[in-house]
């Protein structure tokens, strides 16, 4: 049986399997693989702390999360595919209402981030970071 996201632990579960589909994914990977390099290490605890404020009310998450995002070359069918994996590595470990509350925060940044990003291509505009 699973169990529900708890602790850092889980924490660190769900984001080390999520980006390790994400570096090894097809449509994904050459994006973020690009952008971050060989700075997964530094990456990775950065997730570890945005994942813990959100769904542990543990903060220790301090940023702006859209922003490294702003100037990424993403249209809707990647967020899709994101939310796919992120689904997927969710459903393989968790059950719960953490692991619901982790989908539904998910998709709604998804949704803000596809909204943002289409409105600074469409305005020609710099994002206010």
């Amino acid at each position: 049986m699973k169990k529900d996201i708890q602790n850092i632990e889980d924490i660190k579960t769900m984001v080390d399997e999520f980006y390790g589909k994400i570096r090894e994914d097809a449509l994904l990977g050459p994006i973020f693989n690009n952008i971050i390099q060989n700075r997964w290490n530094e990456h990775l605890p950065k997730m570890y702390s945005f994942w813990e404020t959100v769904l542990l009310g543990n903060h220790t998450y301090y940023g702006s999360p859209f922003s490294p995002h702003a100037q990424m070359p993403l249209e809707k069918e990647h967020f899709n595919h994101w939310l796919l994996l992120f689904s997927e590595t969710l459903t393989e470990n968790f059950e719960g209402e953490k692991a619901n509350e982790a989908l539904w925060r998910a998709e709604k940044m998804a949704e803000m981030f596809q909204f943002k990003i289409q409105h600074i291509k469409n305005s020609n505009s710099k994002p206010i970071i």
